[in-house]
């Protein structure tokens, strides 16, 4: 966890820098789930959260990005599996309050960091087994449930910027989805986990998780999901097929030229 209060006037905050170890303490000893992870398979995961504004009841805001890790086998190396921002966070947090997970009833600060804590796990869930994550997609909809009988800011169903909470885990638990989340296993653990010992067959599988993503987004009505994919992974797809025969870079470029639009730049180099 990261922490900037910056933009916040006055002493009266100082206290907030203290957040940070408490906050990594909420996530890193509550068990969210019953499976047993090692050491090298934890998920990394980074948690930064800038203040914007703080009023004398202590209520904030802010705006946060998670950048969340997985190990590629065989490797030392780790891949970014998603990257999210949210930026309308909005909590209550005096000097001395205490950080208890509930799941039965909803609190803005903790209700936030479980949220995207279940979001977390099943996005690496869904990388090691199709639709892996199912059960921590679900747990982030029973807190988005439970937010909306609230008038916790961020929650709501009617925000004006479909790039909400809602959207976001309504989609990942639709069955229209469900080819998305299952290219994820398919790039993942068939493709990248295997790059080391059999480069072109794991090219070929993150080529056709690549087809199967064009195809789906022709047919879906929101680009949300697919934006994320490609903001973790666009550096990572011009790298893994820079050194690939010039016929398969034209067809993965051809691929993601109507894809993901947003990372052109990322893709040039394929066309040489």
């Amino acid at each position: 966890v990261t922490i900037n209060t910056d933009q916040l006037e006055g002493s009266s905050y100082a206290y907030l820098e203290g957040l940070k170890p408490i906050l990594e303490d909420y996530i890193n000893e509550y068990n969210w789930t019953k499976e047993e992870f090692e050491e090298e398979e934890r998920i990394g995961c980074q948690f930064q959260i800038v203040f914007t504004s703080g009023s004398s009841d202590f209520t904030f805001s802010a705006e946060t990005v998670f950048q969340v890790q997985r190990p590629i086998y065989n490797t030392t190396s780790k891949t970014t599996t998603v990257l999210l921002s949210d930026n309308t966070w909005q909590f209550n947090y005096p000097e001395g309050k205490s950080l208890i997970h509930d799941e039965l009833q909803f609190e803005p600060l903790t209700g936030f960091v479980d949220f995207y804590a279940y979001l977390m796990l099943g996005y690496d869930f869904d990388t090691f087994s199709k639709l892996g994550g199912s059960d921590y997609f679900s747990k982030a909809q029973n807190i988005l449930n439970l937010a909306q009988t609230t008038s916790a800011i961020g929650w709501s169903r009617n925000n004006n910027n479909r790039r909400n909470r809602n959207t976001l885990v309504s989609d990942l638990v639709s069955s229209s989805y469900s080819p998305l989340r299952e290219a994820y296993y398919q790039y993942h653990r068939l493709g990248l986990d295997q790059f080391v010992t059999k480069p072109e067959e794991a090219r070929n599988q993150i080529f056709q998780a690549l087809k199967t993503i064009q195809d789906v987004k022709r047919r879906s009505t929101s680009n949300y999901l697919y934006d994320i994919f490609f903001d973790a992974k666009s550096r990572e797809i011009a790298a893994v097929f820079d050194e690939a025969k010039t016929e398969l870079r034209l067809e993965v470029y051809n691929v993601l030229r109507e894809t993901d639009q947003g990372h052109l730049s990322e893709y040039e180099r394929l066309q040489n």
